[in-house]
């Protein structure tokens, strides 16, 4: 998100981030024009208004709505997916939303997709913290890309603090993440749940935290739970 953060216009305002959605084409997947807008009373359909309208509400003020806005230029395909999922998806609930809408709204707020080697990764779904960031941490450095793309883990990432933890989509070395997301969500069974993302406690990437150039850091099992305990709970 980076590039688009230094383009905002300041003070930022919903024009200027609506002269960056309609140069970047933002289209939602149905092909609406997505354009940034004054929020309206809750609305419990709201992911069905973007999808029909192309209407994201957003609070000028809001840097939680500021971070939505990014995501969407920074990752327009995803986004849009994730959008139509929901739309899709709300109808066929009868008010009480499913476990497939919680894996999308999850990953919408603090999900990142991880480009990483196979070794990389399998550390990740093994819960094997302190070999992944401390005894690999140059590897790490080098070859595993974090894309963060949910909106509520950048706001709290202003505050940064032990526990801020992303569920991730891995994608190959290389790819688009983008585009990797989008072709993942796409192939979700109905049954999917929350379940089929992996956590990665972001705060320890070598780093990320004050604290986290010392060994011990690591060792600490109220953040960097184990896989038996993490299973059992």
């Amino acid at each position: 998100m980076r590039p688009w953060y230094a383009r905002l216009e300041r003070p930022v305002s919903l024009d200027g981030l609506n002269r960056l959605a309609e140069e970047a084409a933002l289209r939602t997947a149905g092909g609406r024009p997505v354009r940034f807008v004054r929020p309206e009373p809750a609305d419990p359909y709201y992911e069905v208004k973007v999808f029909e309208t192309g209407c994201v509400q957003t609070r000028p003020d809001s840097l939680h709505d500021l971070f939505n806005a990014l995501a969407w230029l920074a990752f327009p395909r995803t986004k849009a997916r994730l959008n139509a999922m929901h739309a899709a998806e709300i109808p066929r609930e009868g008010g009480r939303r499913g476990r497939l809408r919680d894996l999308l709204t999850i990953l919408d707020e603090g999900g990142a997709i991880v480009a990483a080697p196979p070794a990389l990764e399998r550390l990740v779904r093994d819960f094997r913290w302190k070999e992944l960031f401390w005894e690999r941490r140059d590897e790490v450095l080098r070859s595993m890309k974090v894309q963060v793309l949910g909106h509520a883990v950048l706001e709290q990432a202003l505050d940064p603090r032990p526990g801020i933890t992303c569920k991730v989509v891995f994608a190959p070395p290389g790819a688009s993440g983008d585009l990797h997301a989008e072709a993942w969500l796409k192939e979700l069974p109905a049954h999917a749940t929350p379940r089929d993302l992996p956590p990665l406690p972001i705060f320890g990437y070598p780093g990320w935290l004050p604290g986290s150039e010392r060994v011990d850091f690591y060792d600490d099992e109220r953040y960097f739970r184990p896989l038996r305990r993490q299973a059992a709970r």
